[in-house]
């Protein structure tokens, strides 16, 4: 899907690949950590694919959306939580190809073996990165206090640096002001929940985090910005790297739904008209038009991440395409693993079979930013400007 051929190749052998899907039901069915996983991908380097190569002129953004891609189709929800880290990494390169080296030492302490996460979403807030409703507050001795509870907190057991953002009320006349800040493992007040349970994508064990009065010392706040939409370099720089990481996730899904599909096809027959099960023209048409919507993906995926890699200055167009690209690689996903329960038989309907699996896993997307109306408002306002009032 690149133009840097053989990256996946480079990074997950098809041992490697092998082994992941092999482990990736027993993971889903005792819903636990893909520890085995994770080790071996840590001891292959592949967490420091965007410290080793990194977004700009060498290519990182694509040739990690290409192993993304890889690693999902074997293993989805080992994937989608590596990408939590990858796209700290990701927005520290992308920020620093464009002149802001203030993320550097994510870079620095990744190449360590320091794993980052996401401390972000919250529930209720429908404002992502743009609100909180944690709250933080200034202690008497200059350091900050987040209180706050966060969600889809993706590799929870092994994380050892969690991006974490929170309110800070306008001191002074001053305007309310977002903090992001990283905290270590282990500090005091940070509680880890035993609440994953989910439909899919289980093995990530995305656990809720609850802060309580977190001490954070000024030099871990990386950034200060104002409540409301903002065009600050962190803001696009989280967008950019998470949209389309994820894109490179659930095309990855789609990729083997569409394998499976194409299999079952060319095995089964109808007892009926007596010929291959890949000789019916509804199910060949059926097939057809889940290949074609992946085959869109791919091209945004590719165009997106090119123009990443190239500091391409489109403008006003960045948002709309990343909300569109997302949107798209998940509806591909969730279309091809529907096309592949259709036209598996009855037996692929166990609950045990990897297709449910895929088909659980693809329907996770929904729920990653941008939501679909939330994608759409973009793309509407790009084309209308705001509603009016």
């Amino acid at each position: 899907m690149t133009t840097y051929p053989g990256a996946a190749a480079q990074l997950l052998t098809e041992d490697l690949l092998e082994r992941f899907r092999g482990r990736a039901g027993a993971y889903d069915a005792a819903n636990t950590f893909f520890t085995e996983d994770f080790d071996e991908l840590t001891a292959a380097g592949y967490l420091r694919t965007l410290v080793d190569v990194r977004p700009g002129s060498a290519g990182g953004m694509a040739r990690v959306a290409e192993a993304q891609r890889t690693l999902a189709s074997a293993a989805p929800a080992t994937a989608l939580g590596v990408n939590m880290h990858l796209v700290w990494t990701a927005v520290a390169g992308l920020l620093a190809d464009r002149g802001d080296d203030s993320l550097e030492f994510i870079l620095e302490e990744a190449a360590r073996g320091e794993v980052f996460a996401f401390g972000v979403s919250e529930p209720g807030n429908d404002a992502v990165l743009f609100d909180s409703v944690t709250r933080v507050e200034r202690l008497a001795d200059g350091d900050f206090s987040y209180t706050g509870t966060k969600v889809f907190t993706s590799l929870s057991p092994v994380w050892t640096r969690l991006g974490i953002f929170g309110k800070l009320a306008g001191e002074d006349g001053a305007d309310d002001a977002i903090l992001h800040a990283f905290i270590p493992r282990g500090i005091p007040g940070v509680d880890t929940l035993a609440d994953w349970n989910p439909l899919g994508m289980r093995a990530t064990q995305s656990n809720t985090t609850r802060l309580t009065d977190v001490r954070v010392p000024p030099g871990a706040v990386f950034r200060r910005l104002p409540v409301g939409p903002n065009a600050d370099l962190l803001v696009f720089g989280i967008f950019a790297a998470f949209e389309s990481l994820i894109a490179s996730v659930y095309l990855g899904i789609a990729d083997r739904a569409l394998e499976l599909a194409t299999e079952a096809l060319l095995s089964r027959r109808s007892h009926v008209a007596d010929r291959p099960l890949s000789d019916d023209p509804v199910l060949r048409n059926l097939l057809a038009g889940a290949g074609m919507r992946a085959t869109g993906v791919e091209a945004e995926l590719i165009g997106v991440v090119r123009d990443l890699d190239a500091r391409s200055d489109v403008g006003s167009s960045w948002f709309p395409r990343l909300v569109t690209l997302k949107t798209h690689a998940v509806e591909a996903a969730v279309e091809a693993t529907m096309v592949a329960l259709h036209v598996g038989g009855g037996s692929g309907f166990s609950a045990a079979s990897e297709v449910v699996r895929l088909h659980r896993d693809a329907l996770a997307g929904q729920f990653h930013p941008s939501t679909e109306e939330s994608a759409r408002a973009t793309v509407a306002t790009s084309l209308l400007g705001p509603p009016s009032a």
